[in-house]
Parts: C-alpha cells; sequence; structure tokens
C-alpha cells in the first residue's frame, strides 16, 4: 500500500499586508455583501472578482424559499462577470461574509460547488486565480483554487 500526502498552501496576513488593489478588491467584497438576499440564513455573502482587464465585478448570495433555488455570493459574482466579459480571465476573487451586521471573524471558504465554478475558471483561461477569504483580523491569501479543491474533477 502506499500513501498520499497532500500539503496545500495558504497565507495568513492582516489586511495592512495585502497589497493595495487586494485591501481594495476586499472591501468591494464587503460592500457587495449588503446586496445580499438572505432572509433564510442571515449569512451574507459577498464576493468580488478582479479581472485582467482591470474590471471589479461584485456579488452576492441570494437565497429563494424554493431551495436549492438560491445562487451563492462567489458564484452570483462569477457568472456576472463570466457573461459580462467572457474573454477576461479573473486574476483574484475576494470573498467576505456578515452574520446579521457583524462581518464573520474567521474568514470563510467557499462551498464545494463554488470550489468547482473556479477550478473551471482555471481550467478555461489557463491561469490561476488567486482567492482572498476575508475575516475581521486575518484574511487566507490562496494562490490557487487547487490549495481549496484538491484532487479535483477535471472535464477538460
Amino acid at each position: 500500500m502506499e500513501h498520499l500526502n497532500i500539503n496545500i498552501n495558504i497565507d495568513i496576513c492582516s489586511k495592512q499586508e495585502l497589497t493595495t488593489e487586494e485591501q481594495q478588491l476586499v472591501d468591494r467584497a464587503l460592500q457587495a455583501s449588503y446586496h445580499s438576499f438572505a432572509p433564510y440564513s442571515h449569512f451574507h455573502v459577498g464576493a468580488a472578482v478582479l479581472l485582467e482587464n482591470g474590471i471589479t465585478v461584485i456579488g452576492a448570495n441570494q437565497e429563494n424559499a424554493a431551495f436549492p433555488s438560491g445562487l451563492c455570493g462567489e458564484r452570483a459574482c462569477i457568472f456576472s462577470a463570466q457573461s459580462q466579459y467572457p474573454d477576461q480571465p479573473i486574476r483574484i476573487l475576494a470573498i467576505a461574509a456578515r452574520n446579521g451586521e457583524e462581518q464573520t471573524e474567521e474568514p470563510v471558504t467557499p462551498c464545494g460547488s463554488c470550489r468547482q465554478v473556479i477550478l473551471q475558471m482555471e481550467q478555461r483561461y489557463h491561469k490561476p486565480v488567486e482567492i482572498l477569504l476575508c475575516g475581521t483580523e486575518k484574511y487566507y491569501r490562496v494562490s490557487s483554487i487547487h490549495d481549496l479543491l484538491p484532487l479535483s474533477f477535471d472535464q477538460l
């Protein structure tokens, strides 16, 4: 029998350690969380992507009484960006969340479906997507979805 070790790399940093560009994207993600419609979970997720052409697109989770008809903030953001700018790779994705009015203390991570969509964006453009996961005191910086989705499903 063989044993497989999987190593992932996540930088843990403060907001001050992020670049100015990253800080602005984080702020946009948190602002986007106020566009969330979350009457059931009261968990408001905002996302912002910075495209290769310098344009920023935001998205927020949208819940629906007919579960699972809602959509996560990350996918709302990515699908909106791809609908408007289909030829533009995503450089950076920032994700922030609030429980009620307070931003989450710990960084939030994308669900499995969102991770698969991010993987598809990396595969589509043959470029990694930097991911910023935001909390109140610390931020996780991930250089590629492969660190959040090892042994990923690949159809391309």
